[in-house]
């Protein structure tokens, strides 16, 4: 029952893997869509899968690790350069404006609320 010699062993440590980087860094990705998301979980792992599958499980995991060098660079080295820190994302403003999003994030809301308003009154 506790084998670990099937490919489901590469499935469960890419999901696991997946599933962690977005409870503890998914605020990074909050405005990226879900479709760009599950495509690169998608991506992540039918490459490990099919390197698995042709390569072996050492070499799988030695790429999938490899995975994370950019990972590591963005989040240690090219964020704080930014002025961001590394694990919360923060100034938002910044961090925004270096991934070019709109840095009003209340304003669909902001707009709805009035709205309801001008309707109530």
């Amino acid at each position: 029952m506790w084998q670990t010699d099937s490919l489901w062993f590469e499935v469960a440590v890419v999901s696991t893997t997946i599933a962690l980087g977005h409870i503890f860094l998914g605020h990074f990705e909050e405005r990226t869509p879900s479709i760009r998301k599950f495509y690169k979980y998608l991506l992540s792992l039918l490459v490990v899968v099919g390197i698995s599958i042709l390569f072996g499980r050492t070499v799988a995991f030695t790429v999938y690790a490899a995975l994370f060098i950019p990972v590591l660079y963005i989040h240690l080295v090219l964020l704080p350069k930014k002025g961001i820190n590394g694990w919360t994302g923060e100034p938002k403003e910044k961090y925004y404006e270096y991934r070019k999003w709109n840095k009003d994030i209340f304003s669909i809301r902001s707009e709805k609320s009035k709205r309801q308003k001008d309707c109530i009154q």
